[in-house]
């Protein structure tokens, strides 16, 4: 499949949208959070809304025609050939623990097509920014995934081992014993991290679309692979299963080890 190349302003205001987020995220990282729990279980704070109704302002503004999926507001305006998919804060627990490991991530797809993704740790002031047809920069150089032809060479990170993922402790334990190390964060950094070079594999589920679309845009264009459990590309209407792979050549070994299909006892 060829890649349909990001419109060349839009990696710039991608900047300028997480320069905003970030803004935000830092000064209210040393303030109480305001925490409620949503119908899902899951928390939000008032700094998440914060931040995406900045950051929605500053695209209707510049770019009335765009839409915009956002994790803590009604869609606007779907159905354009723009638009721009918004997680405020991934990681909320994180941040309300005080933990560095939350971020800000923001997508675009363009007629469909997941086309550009950026996330970053504010305070750390760690950005990456992959578009189609512009490569992966981390803080503005740009970055590469490292060879890993062997599941026994590589270091794996399963998501959600020990929080979301509990009826897959199998697939992913299968997963972190074929490995040779595993990294022990819940944290979009990690993609990050396979983009750079230092980590070869992330697999999880339980991902939405504000989750996994920025991150699948950093690994692809750094030179990765980003599948479901099946070996599909993302696109917009995924299930929430990730495998993001700095070597393709890994995904052979992989993909069955993840098989959702019933797994024989040993």
């Amino acid at each position: 499949m060829t890649d349909t190349a990001c419109p060349a302003a839009l990696p710039g205001f991608a900047d300028h949208l997480a320069d905003v987020a970030g803004g935000i995220l830092r000064e209210q990282a040393g303030l109480p959070p305001q925490v409620e729990i949503k119908p899902d279980g899951t928390p939000v704070t008032q700094v998440d809304r914060m931040v995406e109704q900045a950051v929605r302002a500053e695209i209707m503004r510049a770019y009335p025609g765009h839409g915009i999926l956002g994790e803590e507001f009604p869609a606007h305006q779907p159905e354009a050939e723009h638009l721009w998919i918004i997680d405020p804060l991934d990681g909320t627990k994180e941040f309300v623990q005080g933990l560095p490991l939350f971020g800000f991530l923001l997508a675009l797809a363009w007629r469909g097509e997941i086309v550009l993704g950026l996330a970053e740790q504010p305070l750390l002031r760690h950005r990456w920014l992959g578009a189609n047809g512009h490569g992966t920069v981390f803080n503005g150089r740009k970055v590469a995934v490292r060879p890993c032809k062997a599941l026994a060479d590589a270091v794996v990170s399963t998501q959600g081992y020990d929080t979301f993922c509990p009826a897959h402790h199998d697939r992913l334990l299968a997963l972190r014993q074929a490995g040779r190390s595993t990294v022990a964060a819940d944290s979009f950094y990690v993609f990050g991290l396979v983009a750079n070079g230092r980590v070869d594999l992330v697999a999880s589920d339980g991902f939405a679309l504000h989750d996994y679309a920025a991150l699948d845009a950093v690994v692809r264009n750094a030179g990765g692979v980003v599948t479901d459990w099946q070996g599909r590309r993302l696109t917009l209407e995924s299930d929430r299963s990730i495998v993001a792979a700095g070597d393709a050549a890994l995904l052979p070994a992989v993909l069955p080890l993840l098989d959702r299909g019933p797994r024989k006892s040993a």
